[in-house]
């Protein structure tokens, strides 16, 4: 029995022995540890990084000198899913609670990945900018608002629809010019390098295209519809009929509206397609690239009508009163 009780004893002191040496271990490794980084270190964390991949990009960048003390640090503190995805920057010889932090504020950050839905306007994505802390709204408003493009061979007004709708990790110091460059930019890499061909098969330029695409983004919800959609707006252009796309007279409106009302139709304004025949004189948002393509690779179609017919569908006609039937038929 005593036998058993020293056995018990000395495993008990060992347990005593090695907690206190986990502890110490890790008290050093999260709080007393500094030796790294060495020098300022750039890290970039991808949105999605779960906290074992971001324990690892700061082990193999040596901003970090041990990736399970991060983790458990981590885990303590209940901050697993506070950590913000962007690019930082480490000053050198910080502990990891230290890095922990930087993470969890943005304290280091100096780029943040920012999201532009296709479909935001330049008004949406100056005010997403401001919400992220990067520039003011107003100022963007402005440089989009005046900055003109030379798209096939046009020069446009403003870049209204030349903002192409991405993910972006957006340095948080980023002047207007850096913003409006990387964002017009990525809109000409991702613009079909047959667009003028094809906007002049069409009997447009490339910007008249790219207004078509930015109705289209607006009116179709699931990408089978877009060239339908399209072929339907280059069919009432060819008949001369006011393409009456609600859409338009939202964008002319100053704040939105989800139903518009009898009096919004009449507003006079170049963006109302039921007063006016023919395109609106700019894009009214910035398409994606499945819109872009639908506006220059529209369907064959003889459809001049289309209603929303629920489920993320429209249905097609070719005379109004096919049109009128599915009207019934889909807005009961």
């Amino acid at each position: 029995m005593r036998v058993l009780l020293r056995t018990l004893a000395t495993l008990a002191t060992v347990v005593v022995l090695a907690a206190a040496l986990i502890a110490t271990w890790f008290a050093y490794a999260a709080f007393g540890d500094r030796s790294l980084p060495a020098v300022p270190k750039q890290v970039i964390i991808v949105r999605g990084s779960s906290l074992a991949d971001i324990a690892e990009e700061l082990s193999n960048n040596r901003v970090i000198a041990n990736g399970l003390a991060f983790r458990l640090l981590a885990r303590i503190q209940g901050s697993e899913e506070d950590v913000r995805a962007g690019a930082y920057r480490f000053a050198p010889h910080q502990s990891q609670n230290e890095i922990l932090q930087e993470l969890r504020t943005g304290g280091a950050q100096i780029a943040r990945w920012v999201t532009f839905p296709e479909g935001f306007t330049d008004r949406q994505i100056a005010q997403r900018l401001q919400d992220e802390g990067i520039a003011s709204a107003a100022v963007l408003d402005r440089r989009f608002a005046t900055t003109g493009l030379n798209v096939g061979g046009t020069r446009t007004p403003n870049l209204e629809g030349y903002l192409f709708p991405s993910t972006y990790l957006v340095d948080v110091a980023a002047t207007p010019s850096q913003i409006v460059a990387m964002l017009t930019g990525q809109f000409f890499k991702e613009l079909p390098a047959d667009a003028a061909q094809r906007a002049a098969a069409l009997h447009v330029t490339v910007p008249q295209a790219v207004t078509v695409a930015s109705l289209v983004e607006r009116e179709a919800k699931i990408d089978a519809d877009r060239p339908m959609i399209a072929g339907v707006i280059y069919n009432r252009l060819r008949a001369h009929m006011p393409l009456q796309i609600d859409a338009t007279i939202e964008y002319a409106l100053p704040h939105h509206k989800a139903e518009l009302s009898y009096a919004d139709l009449k507003i006079d304004s170049p963006y109302n397609t039921y007063l006016h025949e023919g395109l609106p004189p700019t894009p009214i948002a910035n398409p994606g690239l499945p819109s872009l393509e639908a506006a220059l690779h529209p369907a064959k179609t003889d459809a001049l009508y289309y209603v929303y017919c629920g489920g993320g569908h429209h249905v097609f006609a070719k005379t109004l009163e096919q049109h009128q039937a599915n009207v019934a038929r889909c807005l009961k």
